[in-house]
């Protein structure tokens, strides 16, 4: 009985197997091991064909080379290139069942042995020998890198035609420094042999082809470079009858020298918005620049006019390097962010947005900036006068009010500017349109009455300022101040409860004429409302306001400018002042939309 439970436990320890964990581990380990081993084989593979594509691409330099020079050294070059030639510049071929793509570049070389063309002494016949570079390449097998072979071929006995001349190609970009691989392409149809053939800068950014055939104004010239603005050669045309560059000349045995400046391309994002910075879509918008392809009249590089999307957002890409200006079509600009005149870098992406109003006849608008910088200066203090007019802005603060209220009650959200929310009834907006008072029964006016706003929406996250209204001084019957004010703000158009507050942030403080900075408890809020309480100490008198008006400034408050609308046509005196900087007046005529840049001067 003994013997036979021991060999019974001894069974079972015998068939016991694998868990589930140690076969997966396991298989881990056998796949580590198994992807290295493919890994090691795929990469000896890959070695194998790469260096079998680089046996044939040396066969077929070696082939091509050989074929060049036992070609007559007069048929060697480019059809309709410089040299021209029998050959040309690529072609395809197969091998093994593999397309290879052939690409042949000959140049005419200047040997300084016996001078050059632009050296002393001076070689006439400065095509002395010709340089041969062909690579292959086979694009379909994922190849990087081309496979390049070079030999120099000369003649038995003469050098180039003399009938011939040079043609030098300088290339710079826009700081004056040479633009070296710069593709260049030259055509000329009227000269024997033709020409239609591309090259490319060295490190000097010079292209130098000392064998061109002789021609006056022959040349097409286009100068581009991936990633690149284009710099070209024009033909007189009914659009430019007077390009600024026409076709180069090439004289016999003379060098001519021509010059392009190319740089990195450019781009400006601009996006239409109103004075509370919300999109103004399908706005027509236009935007040139300074430099000109042609003269007499003037033909400008950029000169183009588009319409905003839906969003009111549009973007100018590939521009070159200017000086841009906007313009707008249904609307005066009112303002921008930065300045609608765009000095444009090279490789920039430059956001534009123009703050735009109602089109007025005669207008008014005003930057000011610093004489050293040349940055606007906010906060500066504008007084435009003239004869029966005044008024005073200050730059780069946003600027939100009333002046009417006889539109009457039951407006929740500012649509109509004549109206408001709601009122005690004491208050009287009809009898003299543009004023409120106390509402007056027979001979006596209500002791106090109060209105509510409707809700001014400013377009974005606010910073508040002042609270500014109109009269400030009231009759002295009236009592100390008459007319006073508290604000509420919120972050969205239907706040829970509009809770309104004076200049200390409770509700038991009032804005009065001595105090109009408005308090920070509102800062970020975009939406307002103000309510105006009047009140008389003689029922006899009352007080008036005739118009209420908020400063403020957000991101989409354009910085250092202000804007003057529904002006008459005539001179005005413009007043500048700022801390830190000497005032200045200047005097202007008005006549349309008038844009005068006044710069201080640091004090």
């Amino acid at each position: 009985m003994f013997i036979f439970q021991k060999k019974h436990r001894f069974s079972q320890s015998d068939k016991r197997g694998f868990t589930l964990l140690e076969i997966v581990v396991a298989i881990g380990i056998f796949a580590i091991f198994a992807v290295g081993i493919y890994s090691g084989i795929q990469f000896v593979f890959r070695l194998v064909y790469n260096s079998r594509l680089r046996i044939i691409e040396t066969s077929l330099l070696n082939e091509q080379i050989e074929g060049i020079r036992n070609m007559s050294f007069y048929d060697i070059g480019i059809v309709n290139g410089s040299p021209s030639g029998l050959l040309e510049y690529s072609v395809t071929t197969t091998r093994n069942g593999i397309d290879f793509d052939i690409t042949r570049t000959i140049r005419n070389i200047d040997d300084p042995f016996d001078g050059t063309i632009d050296g002393t002494p001076q070689d006439l016949s400065p095509a002395d020998y010709k340089l041969v570079d062909v690579s292959v390449i086979c694009t379909q097998c994922r190849q990087q890198h081309a496979l390049l072979m070079s030999t120099y071929v000369a003649p038995k006995y003469l050098e180039g035609d003399p009938t011939h001349g040079a043609l030098f190609i300088d290339v710079f970009d826009a700081s004056g420094q040479p633009v070296q691989g710069a593709m260049v392409h030259i055509v000329s149809t009227v000269t024997t042999p033709t020409y239609d053939f591309y090259d490319t800068t060295d490190n000097d950014g010079r292209l130098a082809i000392v064998d061109l055939a002789a021609g006056l104004e022959a040349y097409d010239i286009t100068v581009t470079k991936d990633g690149y603005t284009t710099d070209q050669t024009m033909q007189p045309s009914v659009e430019n009858a007077n390009p600024v560059k026409l076709p180069a000349t090439v004289l016999a045995q003379s060098v001519t020298e021509i010059s392009f400046s190319i740089d990195l391309v450019s781009d400006i994002s601009v996006q239409t918005l109103n004075a509370y910075c919300v999109p103004i879509g399908s706005t027509s918008v236009s935007l040139i620049g300074t430099k000109k392809i042609g003269t007499n009249p003037d033909v400008f590089l950029t000169d183009l006019n588009i319409t905003t999307n839906g969003s009111g957002q549009y973007e100018f890409d590939t521009l070159v390097w200017d000086t841009y200006q906007f313009g707008v079509s249904g609307y005066n600009i009112i303002g921008s962010i930065p300045n609608e005149r765009v000095d444009l870098l090279p490789g920039a992406s430059q956001p534009v947005q123009l703050i735009l109003g109602t089109v007025s006849t005669h207008a008014l608008r005003v930057d000011v900036v610093d004489s050293v910088t040349g940055q606007p200066i906010a906060n500066a203090t504008v007084t435009v006068t003239s004869t029966g007019y005044t008024d005073e802005k200050v730059t780069g603060v946003g600027t939100v009010g009333q002046t009417d209220w006889s539109g009457g009650s039951g407006q929740d959200t500012l649509a109509d500017n004549t109206r408001f929310f709601s009122d005690d009834g004491n208050v009287d907006v009809l009898t003299s349109v543009g004023n409120m008072t106390l509402w007056k029964t027979g001979s006596d006016y209500a002791s106090s009455g109060w209105l509510e706003s409707s809700t001014f929406d400013l377009g974005l996250d606010a910073t508040y300022q002042n609270i500014i209204w109109e009269p400030l001084a009231q009759p002295a019957e009236t009592g100390s101040d008459a007319v006073q004010f508290q604000i509420a703000t919120a972050s969205s158009t239907s706040p829970t409860s509009w809770n309104f507050f004076g200049p200390d942030g409770t509700a038991g403080t009032y804005y009065t004429a001595a105090d109009t900075v408005i308090s920070d408890v509102h800062t970020g809020d975009r939406y307002m409302r103000y309510t105006v309480f009047m009140t008389t100490a003689s029922t006899t008198y009352t007080p008036t306001l005739s118009n209420v008006s908020f400063t403020y400034t957000n991101s989409c408050t354009p910085p250092g400018q202000v804007y003057f609308g529904s002006l008459s046509s005539g001179d005005y005196s413009i007043s500048v002042s700022a801390t830190g900087y000497d005032p200045t007046t200047v005097n202007v005529t008005v006549n349309g939309y008038t844009k005068e840049s006044i710069i201080l001067q640091q004090s």
